[in-house]
């Protein structure tokens, strides 16, 4: 039961760093409508790593799997983030919105890693409390 309440916890508080994230770059880049498919975005992000931080706490060294875990979650929106700027600068110089879609590709990564990292200290911190607890 301390791992799903674990998870519900981590879901509340990584839920609140990545809407303040994804607030803050609104606010700071003068974000218009756009910005609503980025909390949407971000509200899923937390309800993904929330399940997949849950099933890492089940495993056989919950420890290892959490720290995995996130390394794999950062690596995954940091290749996401270069991928939005290589696709920025691939279009053609009439084309591209420079401004609209870095605001874009950095309102869909920043709030995701702000995510990963809440999620990754709140359930490690868990963890290793729980081990500590059994081997005490």
């Amino acid at each position: 039961m301390r791992t799903f309440f674990t998870s519900l916890f981590a879901l509340i508080l990584s839920g609140l760093a990545g809407g303040l994230v994804a607030m803050w770059l609104a606010i700071a880049t003068n974000a218009d409508s756009e910005y609503i498919l980025v909390f949407m975005l971000s509200a899923l992000v937390a309800i993904v790593l929330t399940v997949v931080f849950l099933i890492a706490q089940f495993m056989s060294d919950p420890q290892r799997a959490v720290n995995l875990t996130a390394l794999v979650a950062v690596a995954f929106f940091v290749i996401i983030g270069i991928g939005l700027i290589a696709w920025t600068f691939s279009q053609p110089p009439g084309k591209a919105q420079w401004s609209g879609d870095f605001r874009f590709g950095a309102g869909l990564v920043l709030p995701g890693i702000a995510t990963v990292l809440v999620q990754w200290l709140f359930v490690r911190w868990r963890v290793r409390g729980l081990k500590a607890e059994v081997s005490a």
